[in-house]
């Protein structure tokens, strides 16, 4: 019985590990591509900016980049909400069973 049961926990840990593996590199995935979207954002912009010819299109290409900034801010956001809430259910998955008995 005792055998039974540590084989189950060392079963339930390693699919447990598996599946926060996958989400953990996921979630290193969506921080990479929202780190290299804001960098060449802000470096175009920066382009734009400096070959702006009045202080009117300035102003216009700083709030287009603010407004996008923002966009791209709440998308990233909710993205890392969804795979952090499918972290916790990989996470604990493998002892739903435990938890039913």
């Amino acid at each position: 019985m005792v055998q039974k049961t540590s084989d189950a926990n060392v079963d339930a840990t390693v699919h447990s590990l598996e599946g926060v593996t996958k989400v953990t590199q996921a979630i290193a995935g969506e921080i990479t591509d929202y780190t290299k979207r804001s960098f060449e954002s802000g470096t175009k912009t920066m382009e734009n900016l400096l070959g702006a010819r009045s202080l009117d299109k300035a102003f216009e290409v700083q709030s287009e980049y603010a407004r996008a900034a923002y966009e791209d801010y709440v998308s990233h956001a909710s993205k890392l909400g969804q795979l952090y809430t499918g972290l916790a259910k990989e996470a604990f998955k493998p002892y739903q069973s435990f938890v039913a008995k």
